[in-house]
């Protein structure tokens, strides 16, 4: 992304989903030196399509010759149309539904997006067949393949906010169900990987912002429409949708066995109340703040993502200046509040 589109603020919501799927130099590059076809199991969720075709759009404009397979649900048709017209073959089905996994096309590179957290609690043993039970069921299915897995930061505990976010080697100890089943699947690749020797990279994911979702949407309207922005988790990480899309794509050149995990996030330990008076300012309006900081947070110490693919291109006070323009203009949003203040691991 150029210096003067990163000036400029986003307008559509066809707009925002050509910034986020435009790929640069070294997304073309990976693409160019990456063997074989692309299957993404679980496309159709906040990240999915925009990585989609992120990684057609790359291979596409590095010339060269890749399939580009999106599997899903598709519970809104909108979406696999739109795949379908950005060339992206489509497979609609229900992952969990037996024998369907057999069923799928072979495919070198598998990343795994599949995943529940919302609506856990009451439904916790729908959340580990997805998150836990799915993830042994593809790592068997693709023992050949490469396979780029999310995780989530939330495996591991809130940490002292002077420790500079939990590392790779951190004690994971994760709070609640949908924490500890999120960790159920990454033991479950890490077993595929035991079992076959398979290669695969797991992406510790927090969090992941675009203007239609994310934690700085989440503080900004609470800023915008004058309700209380919560305090209880102080200081949170961020990074682009796009950065985090680009990085899992060219995580596939670095499976390896035992999986590599990495921390995917920002480089800024950001302060939520810093945040809000960032909005704050661009709304012209006092934010109202409930309860107070604690000395523990969730955080991620992206280090070794950032020796491997670069800092962010997108800084959070570009992010912040755009989320601001898009919601006073109107623009639509997902209606997904990510819940980041909780602290008890129920969501």
């Amino acid at each position: 992304m150029n210096h003067n589109d990163r000036r400029q603020v986003i307008k559509t919501e066809e707009d925002l989903n050509e910034r986020l799927s435009r790929p640069d130099k070294l997304d073309m590059e990976a693409m160019s030196a990456l063997n074989g076809d692309i299957l993404i199991l679980g496309a159709a969720g906040k990240m999915g399509p925009s990585l989609a075709r992120l990684a057609q759009r790359a291979a596409s404009d590095a010339g060269s010759q890749k399939r580009i397979i999106a599997v899903a649900r598709f519970s809104d048709p909108n979406v696999a149309h739109d795949l379908g017209a950005w060339g992206i073959e489509t497979v609609r089905c229900d992952l969990l539904e037996p024998g369907v996994l057999s069923g799928l096309p072979d495919a070198e590179n598998v990343i795994f997006m599949a995943a529940r957290k919302f609506g856990t609690t009451g439904s916790e043993h729908l959340t580990w067949a997805m998150n836990a039970y799915l993830p042994g069921l593809v790592a068997e299915r693709f023992r050949d393949s490469r396979i780029v897995a999310f995780s989530t930061g939330n495996v591991y505990s809130p940490c002292s906010v002077t420790q500079g976010g939990a590392v790779e080697s951190s004690v994971v100890a994760p709070v609640g169900e949908y924490a500890a089943s999120a960790l159920g699947r990454e033991r479950m690749f890490a077993y595929g990987s035991s079992r076959w020797g398979t290669r695969a990279a797991i992406l510790r994911l927090n969090y992941a912002v675009e203007l239609r979702y994310g934690v700085l949407l989440d503080i900004a309207l609470a800023v915008y429409e004058k309700q209380p922005v919560d305090l209880r988790m102080g200081l949170v990480n961020v990074i682009w949708q796009r950065d985090a899309n680009s990085a899992c794509l060219r995580s596939l050149a670095h499976c390896q066995s035992p999986p590599l995990i990495l921390n995917l996030t920002g480089p800024e330990t950001l302060s939520v109340r810093y945040i809000a008076e960032e909005f704050g300012r661009r709304f012209g309006t006092e934010p109202v703040f409930l309860g107070e900081e604690a000395s523990s947070a969730l955080l991620s110490n992206a280090a070794q993502a950032h020796r491997l693919f670069g800092y962010p291109t997108v800084t959070p006070a570009e992010m912040m200046d755009w989320i601001a323009h898009w919601i006073q203009i109107g623009g639509p949003m997902l209606g997904k509040a990510t819940h980041f203040q909780v602290r008890d691991g129920n969501f």
